[in-house]
């Protein structure tokens, strides 16, 4: 999808996590799109961060591109510092570099992998928001947008850990939003539901193959699953000054999962 409105960040500065595909990559396109420069960072995908900076190009817009491992604090500052360094200012942090988890038995979970999943999917946005914090707090000006997840709101969307994660990611976002209201700094998330990204590509060529395509998403009141564009259009808004009165909120980008009993038809 393409919405046709351009200009809405015109002379901001944004940070964009995860940004080599999927919900990153269609972030960065929608931000380069209405006019803002940006900072992008992956940790492995390379090649599709080169990829991600050619379609932001191809927008018309202007971005650099850094390896970054969320979970590494130090490679965060790193980031931070150099948006700050090329651009003198940002004005946007989109926290968005995640990772899921093997759906598994509770005694099958290692800590290995409950420390692997908190280190990228929390402490990532905890990071990148330690290190803005400061800049937007003397500029008096700043929106941060973190990603959630219907997994974090309730049971059934995703494995144990992988679920605490975005239960804390949504806690962080309005703990962080009362410690950084006072100085117009806005902190909220996004909750997406079932979206074809890379991260959902098992799922989605498990039912393709199976022949079940047409289920995917039929538990959401749109009975349909999400594409990466309309989550990024509700980033977008969160990040611009249309959202300049919302802060600490979670908002779900599902087709209404979470409105219902996950049961479409149960209520009429």
């Amino acid at each position: 999808m393409k919405v046709d409105r351009k200009g809405r960040l015109e002379g901001k500065v944004a940070v964009i996590t995860g940004a080599a595909s999927g919900i990153g990559r269609a972030t960065a396109v929608v931000f380069a799109r209405e006019g803002a420069k940006l900072a992008l960072a992956t940790d492995k995908n390379i090649d599709g961060l080169k990829e991600t900076l050619k379609l932001v190009e191809q927008e018309g817009g202007e971005a650099f591109i850094k390896k970054t491992s969320v979970a590494v604090e130090e490679e965060v500052k790193e980031l931070i510092d150099l948006a700050l360094k090329t651009y003198s200012k940002i004005d946007i942090l989109c926290n968005i570099a995640g990772v899921t988890a093997q759906v598994s038995t509770l005694e099958e979970q290692s800590p290995e992998e409950w420390k692997r999943i908190y280190e990228i999917n929390v402490l990532g946005a905890v990071y990148g928001t330690k290190h803005v914090a400061k800049h937007m707090q003397e500029r008096r000006s700043g929106a941060i947008v973190n990603m959630a997840s219907v997994a974090g709101i309730r049971s059934g969307a995703g494995a144990n850990s992988y679920s605490a994660s975005k239960a804390a990611i949504i806690n962080f976002t309005q703990t962080a939003a009362c410690d950084l209201g006072g100085f117009n700094v806005r902190v909220n998330a996004v909750c997406p539901g079932l979206i074809e990204t890379g991260m959902t590509k098992p799922v989605f060529d498990y039912a393709r193959k199976a022949g079940k395509e047409e289920k995917l998403g039929s538990r959401c009141e749109l009975r349909r699953y999400g594409l990466p564009e309309e989550v990024a259009y509700a980033i977008l808004f969160l990040a611009s000054d249309e959202a300049s009165y919302i802060t600490g909120q979670a908002l779900p980008v599902d087709g209404g999962n979470t409105a219902s009993l996950n049961l479409p038809g149960m209520k009429v």
